[in-house]
């Protein structure tokens, strides 16, 4: 019974090869862009659970209320973990993490620059990072000793064995390789290809005692056994006998496994994070596999007159309802099997695409079970869901009214198709709704006025010898005309790399924990960046020398702190008097999408990362960085010129929206894609059946226009519906995406206008085509055939 069933399927699909076509590949695409998806989405659910001990590990947090509101952060004291490990013995085992630094690692001839960090060796015990060669227990024993992955080795030493090579670090310590790590697998937090221990850092006089000095992370593992959120609330209380600043911050733990999902937090509350992300990319994809379902839904019912009496032959002969529902659903599962085979094809050529879009490294693990597994499972369920409707109704027909010619197909006013295809268009109009709102979210934060000039302007890391000839490099590059001017920062001037609370300043209340952005520069910082003076000046060390210990506030600072003639006011900070020199107006240095917060620029007696260089417009810039090369590599032979374009830099803030846009983009061209597949076929079969009525309205002297608007109102009616269906929600979705926003747009109407216009002329373009064709056919040929 199943082979004859089989056989009538393949034999249904063959004879009507245009049906098929279009529901193979409209179940293809949902098929794929379904696959696609939830590659992504077990990527991201399997990020930090490969880990041996996953369920004990806790990354240690801390809420401090400011202004009425919790805040959250992940980043403790050096401190910390002794004090964890001696007095709370539920702790197994603690370890600090500091965050990832680059260092320039040399041997021979051969110098290359690594990222990884410094670690207590308890970190191998907690982590599942298994050595290739080594000793777990002693890899760390020594103060200069580095533990590498598989990667790093092969760059390193190439083919030689690694373990007991000697290698200077920074041109100034000597360390010795005494382990290799198993590279770290993609879907981890941690991006390291090295480890120092910690007892390195403590040697150069880094492991400070400083509570106030949040800078690293440090994560414990507690003892089998131990209540979660009983020691959650004991460590509560941490600070109260150690940080006499902020005896009341509240330290706690969180659990490893969800930091990756749920990283944000609201009022102390966890609130989500990328697992909102998630959640959205799954039900766009469940919703892109319904539309395809519809399809085959919309196109089935559509030919059931064309089967209609195939079903009263089949009754009359003694088949029962369910045997012709298992036919039904049969043909599906078939078409739903040959369209996932298109789908694996179209999955393997476009993932590498896919995966530089979501910038993730996805693969297809063909030999995993579970895969074939979820492959089978979403076979079957989309055979049985997009022909379950069909099925059912087909099945229902009766064969006395079907053979004697008495069958009446459906036609009111509202049927299960109609409304398929409104949901299919409404879904399709909120999605390009959704793109024009990201879209231009994007292009007016990025027309933003940024409060300086990224022009020409660059930045390089002080390392090596650059601090030691920082002034003959300036001075050469000043004097050859390839910068215009130059300044020393604690950090890139899009980013704040430093803030605190502790700011004071005459009449600031004790209350007052407004969080300080802090900036350090040594001269003419203003000029180099193109900053607006408001009032004031730019720092001058060699006009005045104090200017060491000045200050230089944005109009924030200015409104935070009450000062109505800021210039000569003073404000304390780590300890020093900054006195105020200018004003500026505000500037944007973090997320271009939120508010400008308060910031002070202190002066040279602060510490220095960066130096950024204002290029001269004059020349080439090719010419510039060439010349620039030649000079640090004269000053600063050991290291390369590596240097960040502050245009480029501050283009990166746009990444993650930019990929919204981009993604929501193609889910909209595919969902379109899907509906008009649809949309064609059921037009088509339409034209078929109204084949006589179209040519006796042509004898009639019907013209060619008025029939085309007699068959395709009826679709662009529903199209209609689905705008307004789809404008409130579109509406309301958009408008909870935006909150998430400082900085943003207006909802307008002529977005809505936009999206509905188009969706009408797709689906117009898509309907007339097949309307046009029937309403030039000729009449004769149609009416005899009848």
């Amino acid at each position: 019974m199943f082979k004859n069933y089989l056989k009538i399927a393949w034999r249904n699909l063959l004879r009507n090869k245009s049906f098929s076509l279009l529901n193979i590949l409209g179940l293809s695409i949902g098929l794929a862009v379904t696959a696609l998806i939830l590659l992504w989405v077990n990527y991201e659910i399997g990020f930090n659970q490969f880990h041996d001990n996953k369920d004990r590990i806790y990354q240690v947090y801390n809420k401090y209320k400011v202004d009425g509101e919790i805040w959250t952060w992940n980043s403790t004291p050096k401190v910390m973990a002794s004090v964890i490990k001696k007095d709370y013995p539920e702790v197994e085992e603690v370890t600090r993490y500091f965050y990832e630094n680059t260092f320039l690692f040399s041997k021979g001839d051969k110098r290359i620059k690594s990222n990884g960090t410094i670690v207590d060796p308890s970190f191998l015990n907690i982590f599942s990072f298994p050595l290739i060669e080594g000793d777990i227990e002693t890899v760390f024993e020594d103060v200069n000793a580095l533990v590498i992955t598989e990667k790093f080795a092969k760059k390193m030493f190439g083919n030689e064995p690694a373990v007991g090579q000697t290698v200077t670090v920074d041109n100034t310590d000597n360390f010795k390789v005494t382990g290799i790590l198993k590279d770290l697998p993609t879907n981890t937090e941690f991006n390291f290809e090295y480890l120092m221990p910690w007892s390195y850092l403590k040697q150069k006089g880094y492991d400070d005692k400083n509570w106030g000095n949040n800078s690293i992370a440090t994560y414990v593992l507690l003892k089998e056994g131990t209540d979660y959120e009983n020691f959650s609330k004991k460590i509560e209380t941490l600070r109260e006998n150690y940080d006499k600043d902020a005896p009341d911050m509240v330290t706690f733990l969180y659990p490893y496994t969800r930091s990756h999902l749920y990283s944000e937090f609201e009022n102390g509350k966890e609130v989500g994070g990328l697992i909102d992300i998630i959640r959205l990319f799954t039900i766009i994809a469940i919703i892109v596999l319904a539309i395809a379902c519809i399809n085959f839904m919309n196109l089935s019912t559509a030919r059931s007159e064309k089967r209609a009496k195939e079903v009263g032959v089949r009754k009359v002969v003694g088949a029962r309802k369910n045997a012709l529902v298992l036919q039904f659903l049969g043909e599906s599962i078939l078409i739903s099997f040959l369209g996932a085979v298109l789908a694996l094809v179209v999955v393997v050529i476009a993932l590498p695409s896919f995966s530089e879009l979501i910038n993730t490294a996805l693969i297809i693990e063909w030999t995993n079970p579970w895969f074939w597994g979820g492959m089978f499972s979403i076979i079957l369920i989309t055979g049985l869901l997009a022909g379950s409707y069909p099925a059912l109704y087909l099945s229902a027909f009766k064969p006395s009214a079907v053979l004697k010619g008495t069958f009446n197909k459906i036609n009111t006013l509202v049927t299960p198709r109609k409304i398929l295809v409104v949901v299919q268009f409404s879904v399709a109009i909120i999605l390009i709704t959704a793109t024009i709102v990201v879209k231009e979210q994007i292009s007016n934060v990025q027309d933003r006025k940024l409060g300086y000039n990224k022009d020409n302007l660059i930045y390089v890391q002080m390392e090596g010898d650059i601090e030691k000839h920082y002034q003959a490099i300036k001075s050469e590059l000043l004097d050859t005309g390839i910068a215009t001017a130059i300044s020393k920062t604690n950090s890139p001037i899009t980013e704040s790399w430093s803030n605190s609370w502790g700011f004071q300043w005459e009449g600031k209340s004790e209350d007052d924990k407004t969080l300080v952005h802090r900036l350090v520069a040594d001269n003419n910082i203003v000029e180099t960046m193109g900053l607006r003076l408001v009032e004031g000046r730019d720092f001058d060390l060699k006009t005045y020398p104090t200017d060491s210990t000045a200050a230089i506030l944005n109009e924030s600072a200015v409104k935070l702190m009450g000062f109505e003639n800021p210039i000569g006011a003073r404000i304390k900070d780590n300890g020093i008097d900054w006195h105020i020199v200018g004003v500026i107006e505000d500037f944007v240095y973090n997320s271009p999408f939120q508010k400008i917060e308060p910031m002070v620029i202190e002066g040279a007696k602060g510490w220095f990362n960066m130096v950024h260089l204002k290029l001269n417009p004059q020349n080439k810039t090719a010419a510039n960085l060439a010349s620039a090369t030649a000079i640090f590599k004269k000053y600063n032979p050991n290291y390369p010129f590596n240097y960040e374009f502050i245009d480029e830099d501050y283009a990166k803030k746009f990444a993650d929206e930019e990929r919204t846009e981009k993604l929501a983009s193609l889910f909209t061209v595919l969902t379109i894609l899907i509906s008009c597949l649809g949309l064609f076929g059921l037009a088509s079969y339409m034209a078929q059946n109204r084949i006589k009525e179209i040519g006796i309205r042509k004898v009639l002297g019907a013209s060619a226009s008025a029939i085309t608007s007699l068959l395709s109102i009826d679709f662009l009616k529903l199209v209609f519906i689905s705008l307004v269906i789809a404008i409130p929600i579109s509406w309301y979705a958009m408008n909870q995406w935006l909150q998430d926003f400082a900085y943003k747009i207006d909802i307008s109407w002529w977005m809505f206008t936009i999206a509905g216009l188009l969706a009408l002329a797709i689906a117009f373009i898509t309907v007339s085509y097949q309307a046009i064709k029937a309403a030039k056919s000729n009449p004769v040929k149609s009416l005899r055939t009848e």
